[in-house]
């Protein structure tokens, strides 16, 4: 069985890429395209992994990675930060919010794969 991934992203172009990307490697994803679709989604799709894109329109991606590692049965669920804005001192910046690692964009599609693949089987950075 395949694992569901949750890609939260609110710029057309890279979700095009990051679905493609994941679908061609046997992933089912499901889709949001800002903080508070994230949160509702994340609740009903009971994902395997969340790419979160930081800067989205309203609810950021940090406050929703706050609010999906609270509490509950998603607390376990691995969250990589997808960002463009990787500077100094952000990679701690998103592990104190709860992240488990992060992406910059744009992503490096050879790596993009592995580097999921490697939290889903409980590895880290």
């Amino acid at each position: 069985m395949s694992s569901r991934i949750l890609v939260v992203e609110d710029n057309e172009m890279n979700m095009q890429l990051f679905e493609y990307l994941l679908e061609e490697s046997g992933f089912e994803i499901v889709k949001a395209t800002s903080g508070e679709e994230a949160l509702r989604l994340a609740g009903e799709a009971n994902p395997d992994l969340i790419l979160m894109d930081i800067h989205l329109p309203g609810m950021d991606g940090l406050s929703v990675v706050r609010e999906l590692k609270s509490g509950g049965r998603l607390t376990g669920v691995p969250i990589l930060a997808l960002t463009a804005h990787a500077m100094r001192g952000d990679r701690d910046r998103f592990l104190q919010a709860g992240c488990d690692g992060y992406i910059s964009k744009p992503i490096d599609v050879k790596t993009f794969i592995p580097s999921i693949q490697k939290f889903l089987t409980g590895g880290a950075e």
